[in-house]
């Protein structure tokens, strides 16, 4: 039986979109006990978005991809997550998978379907996330429809980056990669036990130790029990953006299975040129890079981090990124500004991280009509259109925001989850956009300058089944309506 291993090659000039393709499957085969040369999957697979495999079903017949391909004959997109069936000329043209209320802000992308095809476990930057990348999973049901996807909850996820998961073939473990637990490099692998019948209640992670991990970065582990072996990427020994490895639980260590080599640009996982720090006992070293959100282009941005004793600057360079030590027992505010970009506002608690090194990275709106900014850190009184105080730092990085591109004009946007009466949510929607346009306006911004109207519960980006997804449905937002 001939065997194919499917992977994903970024920013290779033979790639769709060539050097600047941020990600193309490839495929190596196993002839006599060794793998082929890569081989590029082709242009029905591929385009100039990233593209990658994250699954199969029982049969092999269909391919499971992630990846936003055009639809035919309309140009509409996929929403993220599309199937391809085997033919007798080779994989089909990739159609949408529908799955309510999926959205992945984050330009890294990774996802993991099961053997038998009604689960997948995916990392997203979305609405309710707890920081920044998390884990979610959606059910396929018994009429063949996904369900929404629902957060794995506290113990898998932390303020930093989830990454990677992938579940055992009896669908008992979850495996993933973090940066947000005390571990031997920047990403390590870690897995959970699932405790009852749900995919929501797992076990405290367990770190899979230093014959996997290592001072380098693990990421996309799958594991394969029937067949005696696992697969993840390390940058341990490799040239800086991710050998594959397989590894044996009867061998000493790894071996590599492929070395991704002959790259002019970092693959899906990012290099980042280390530079030496000699930290103290209570310091932390703060590293990553800047993106355009929309084209995933590095960029360079000023990044600030205040605590409530101390301010920290740092500027991230094009290709280099940004890199700072802090004390590693404080909480911050950290705030990311580009020309021609929408600043972010974010929180970030180091009180519990027992961390020597954490890689954050963001991603910024380019300044564009039409372009939307969720407000995560604007809060309210209950039921009342009173801000609380925790609302002023990003309400105030929007004053500047505002101050530094005199020509933007921008709408307000007020939503709410859907419980009471649609008059009453209408009105205290309404009633908070005005009290947030006040605050604006009062530190110096023409009111001509912005509108802005309260929908009510009438604009779900969740179900409002639960408080967790009722959570996600109240926010504030807005929109950039003129240049």
């Amino acid at each position: 039986m001939e065997v194919h291993f499917f992977f994903t090659r970024g920013n290779h000039p033979d790639n769709a979109g060539g050097k600047a393709d941020p990600g193309d499957i490839w495929m190596s085969f196993l002839i006599e006990g060794t793998w082929s040369a890569p081989v590029h999957t082709g242009p029905v697979l591929n385009d100039r978005g990233y593209n990658a495999v994250i699954g199969f079903s029982p049969d092999g017949s269909q391919m499971f991809l992630i990846g936003h391909y055009s639809g035919t004959p309309a140009p509409a997109k996929t929403q993220g997550i599309a199937v391809s069936r085997r033919t007798n000329n080779g994989w089909s043209k990739p159609e949408n998978i529908f799955i309510p209320y999926f959205l992945n802000k984050s330009s890294f992308s990774s996802g993991f379907i099961s053997s038998d095809g009604t689960l997948f476990v995916f990392s997203a930057e979305t609405y309710g996330t707890m920081g920044v990348e998390d884990i979610f999973i959606s059910i396929k049901g018994a009429d063949g429809k996904w369900g929404e996807p629902r957060n794995v909850g506290r113990n898998v996820n932390t303020q930093f980056q989830e990454l990677c998961p992938s579940l055992s073939e009896d669908g008992s473990r979850l495996y993933f990669s973090s940066n947000g637990r005390k571990g031997f490099g920047s990403f390590d692998i870690y897995y959970c036990t699932r405790l009852d019948n749900t995919y929501y209640n797992w076990s405290e992670p367990v770190n899979l130790g230093s014959t996997i991990n290592s001072e380098g970065r693990e990421l996309f582990f799958r594991n394969y029990s029937s067949n005696g072996f696992s697969l993840f990427t390390s940058t341990k020994n490799s040239d800086g953006y991710g050998d594959i490895k397989l590894y044996k639980p009867e061998s000493s260590q790894p071996d590599t299975l492929l070395v991704i080599s002959n790259r002019v640009a970092p693959d899906t996982v990012t290099a980042f040129k280390e530079k030496t720090y000699a930290l103290t006992d209570w310091e932390i070293r703060i590293y990553g890079k800047v993106s355009d959100a929309k084209t995933g282009k590095v960029i360079t941005a000023r990044l600030t981090f205040a605590s409530k004793d101390k301010k920290l600057s740092a500027e991230a360079i094009s290709d280099e990124g940004y890199s700072v030590a802090i004390p590693s027992t404080a909480e911050y505010t950290v705030e990311v500004v580009s020309p021609n970009y929408v600043s972010v506002f974010e929180k970030l608690d180091l009180n519990t991280v027992e961390l020597k090194e954490l890689e954050m990275n963001f991603r910024l709106q380019p300044v564009e009509v039409g372009a939307t900014v969720t407000l995560k850190n604007i809060l309210f009184i209950q039921s009342t259109p009173e801000l609380l105080p925790e609302s002023y730092p990003e309400l105030n990085l929007v004053v500047e925001f505002l101050k530094a591109n005199p020509h933007v004009e921008i709408e307000l946007s007020g939503h709410t989850d859907n419980r009471g009466s649609y008059r009453a949510l209408m009105e205290l929607s309404q009633k908070r956009v005005n009290r947030v346009k006040s605050y604006l306006v009062s530190k110096g911004i023409d009111p001509k300058r912005i509108s802005g109207k309260g929908y009510g519960g009438t604009k779900p980006v969740a179900s409002n089944d639960s408080e967790e997804s009722r959570q996600l449905n109240r926010r504030v937002e807005f929109t950039i309506k003129k240049l």
